[in-house]
């Protein structure tokens, strides 16, 4: 597997770095973690690479350098990468694209780790970045912007992880949505690994709108009992009735982490409407995983 964590800043991006870090090492994943900047003219590009060629006359970073060298150190710390350096190397960031350099280091929890630099609009640099390198899960900051979070989780095609509010001395549990959608079965695969990386005690659950519960609802809830119990993970198994999105939050609050299938709508109804689990993600006050 190959996990994409999108930071923005050192003041902000901790909690996202720390809790896709823990994350990617439950899953022994690939691990990339990318800094997107302003788009560079053409001209400035130019300086750029000239820059970096001659980096010690020049004495010029890249915009986001500084922002590498804090996630570098940050894995220095907690022993992710195997260092030659505790300082970070900016001659072997290498440059790909226009838009793109790169530098890989030697993973020590994780695979290999890669620090990567992008400019360009936000939304389509990591979408590209998803695709170029077959990302399955991408993880991202809770953002103030609501409309970049469904951007975000409209238009990249893997996995989203939305990570709000974090804070790892909280207590948390896990809330994992169980329906009939094709994706309940990938979520609770996912949701298992999570639980166990991080201990956490499983809420399985089943929300009807109506006051039935559907025959295919049932037989969700009972697989997803079962797998859970095989896997030897603590858990309960709950049916509830009510609204999907306010039964979720309300259940959630702070304290859980949402893992949650993706929504069956096709991509333009989810433009006009939106979706259950992006409605959820957009509204919740803790971390939550969109399985696609």
């Amino acid at each position: 597997m190959k996990f994409l964590i999108a930071v923005g800043s050192k003041d902000y991006s901790g909690p996202t770095l720390e809790l896709g870090m823990r994350v990617a090492k439950a899953f022994n994943a690939a691990v990339d973690i990318v800094y997107v900047g302003d788009k560079i003219s053409a001209f400035s590009t130019s300086e750029v690479i000239l820059a970096q060629e001659n980096l010690a006359n020049w004495e010029l970073d890249r915009q986001g350098v500084d922002v590498l060298q804090w996630a570098y150190e940050y894995l220095v710390e907690n022993e992710y990468i195997r260092m030659e350096s505790s300082e970070f190397n900016t001659d072997k960031l290498v440059q790909t694209d226009d838009d793109r350099c790169e530098v890989h280091l030697e993973g020590r929890m994780t695979q290999e780790v890669g620090l990567i630099l992008r400019n360009g609009e936000i939304i389509q640099q990591l979408r590209d970045e998803v695709k170029r390198s077959g990302i399955d899960v991408t993880i991202i900051g809770g953002s103030g912007e609501r409309r970049m979070t469904h951007d975000l989780v409209q238009y990249i095609d893997s996995s989203i992880f939305v990570v709000k509010n974090y804070d790892r001395a909280r207590n948390y549990k896990l809330l994992l949505a169980v329906n009939d959608a094709p994706n309940t079965k990938k979520a609770l695969k996912y949701g298992v690994r999570v639980a166990e990386a991080f201990e956490l005690d499983v809420n399985a659950i089943t929300i009807s709108n109506t006051e039935e519960f559907r025959s295919d609802y049932l037989e969700a809830s009972n697989w997803a009992d079962k797998f859970l119990r095989r896997a030897g993970v603590e858990h309960q198994v709950n049916l509830v009735h009510g609204k999907f999105i306010n039964v979720m939050n309300e259940t959630a609050k702070d304290d859980h982490i949402i893992v949650m299938g993706n929504s069956t709508k096709s991509p333009l109804t989810k433009f006009f409407t939106g979706s259950k689990p992006l409605n959820v993600c957009e509204n919740c006050n803790c971390p939550a995983l969109i399985v696609k």
